[in-house]
């Protein structure tokens, strides 16, 4: 027996099919995961594709050899551990953030692209339920 008691083992044992990602009757759940894509698991169409969905990392990456070269080790390790802090502050799950900070630190933030006008989230389609969200972030789900 642990310490929780006998009433936990019981509450344990039962499953809850409404939390289950398949949905409640084995499909897929379209309120809350939205639709399936067959296009993600594709492999890429053109050649580029590739290299542009790994642009931003290819340009970090050339910017931090850059760095190095110029002014030594420390400048690209401190710009890292930079990055590292401004991604690890976030608003909860349900909320989108804009990472005003990191596109800050990347000099993006003069810069006016096509997200920035075309990526509106009070357009979006995708919102979930804000409680669920929160539990499956802090893992009680």
């Amino acid at each position: 027996m642990n310490s929780r008691g006998a009433t936990s083992l019981l509450k344990d044992n039962i499953p809850i099919t409404e939390f289950s990602p398949a949905g409640p009757f084995g499909g897929h759940d379209l309120l809350r995961r939205g639709f399936t894509s067959v296009k993600n698991e594709l492999l890429p169409s053109h050649p580029l594709e590739l290299s542009e969905k790994n642009f931003q990392l290819n340009q970090d990456k050339t910017n931090f050899a850059t760095l190095r070269n110029i002014q030594g080790l420390h400048a690209p390790l401190k710009l890292q551990m930079e990055f590292r802090a401004v991604k690890q502050v976030q608003r909860l799950p349900f909320l989108h953030s804009s990472n005003i900070a990191l596109d800050t630190l990347r000099g993006n933030d003069e810069c006016i692209g096509f997200e920035d006008i075309l990526n509106d989230t009070s357009q979006s389609e995708v919102m979930g339920e804000p409680h669920m969200m929160m539990e499956y972030k802090l893992g009680l789900l």
